[in-house]
């Protein structure tokens, strides 16, 4: 995807000026490599404080007559259809404060989630810097620069297979079976979708690799794991086409084949 760098540097510019921001990173598809012609371009911006929605609005209603600000779904940020270059910017506003302590409990205390334990250093490590104060994200970048830490790798594996199948209740297995037997088609989905998020932070954590996030696992994992559960890609197609009377024994498989490799 090509991008007119000049009006976007002109854009960055924008969000610079601002005293509360701190730094400005380009990730996402975009830095990875992987972006296509469905690919937004995000932006993040790392501030010691909120921006105001107004000041933030005036910067997108230069760029775009297609947009949505001050849309906190998924935290502060801003999504915009820039006219000029044709892309749409999804600019992201973290703070500072927040980010370094997501990468100190992941990295340096070992704090395990419940899926994609490792994604916003993923989202680090492949971060294009565009403006830094006191160069905050080339340290952040360096402190994860060393090898995957053992203790992480465990905790992630226990903590995620006992979600998935192992814990004696509520395991995700379980809650599927309860939802199997009531026929709720809604809470099937919405389980099997955490199901597989811990399937896949526990093949990422066995491998010793950053999780990408939630886009293109299986060709991600194809490519860049060496160790995969038996029937990896062959498992999880035919887990999607359910809920039919295959389910459960398709979740028992994936757990058992996950385990023969831990």
């Amino acid at each position: 995807m090509e991008i007119d760098s000049q009006l976007l540097d002109e854009i960055i510019s924008e969000y610079k000026n601002f005293p509360e921001v701190k730094a400005i990173a380009i990730g996402g598809t975009t830095s990875a490599k992987t972006s296509d012609n469905l690919s937004d371009v995000d932006v993040y911006v790392f501030v010691s404080e909120d921006i105001s929605v107004d000041k933030r609005r005036a910067v997108v209603e230069k760029y775009s007559t297609k947009f949505e600000v001050g849309g906190e779904y998924f935290g502060a940020g801003d999504e915009y259809f820039v006219d000029g270059l044709n892309i749409q910017l999804d600019v992201m506003f973290w703070n500072v404060n927040w980010f370094s302590q997501v990468v100190d409990n992941v990295w340096v205390k070992n704090y395990p989630s419940n899926g994609y334990t490792t994604c916003f250093l993923y989202t680090l490590k492949n971060f294009n810097i565009l403006f830094e104060e006191k160069e905050y994200l080339t340290n952040l970048k360096k402190k994860i620069d060393t090898p995957y830490p053992e203790r992480l790798k465990l905790n992630i594996i226990h903590r995620n297979m006992m979600l998935m199948y192992e814990k004696p209740f509520a395991s995700y297995y379980e809650q599927i079976e309860k939802a199997i037997k009531r026929n709720d088609i809604n809470s099937i989905n919405h389980r099997i979708s955490a199901f597989l998020a811990s399937y896949f932070d526990v093949i990422f954590a066995k491998n010793e690799l950053l999780h990408p996030g939630e886009k293109r696992l299986i060709k991600f994992a194809n490519e860049n794991c060496k160790i995969l559960p038996l029937d990896f890609e062959k498992n999880i197609v035919n887990l999607l086409k359910q809920p039919n009377s295959e389910t459960l024994q398709i979740l028992k498989t994936m757990v058992y084949n996950l385990q023969d490799i831990i």
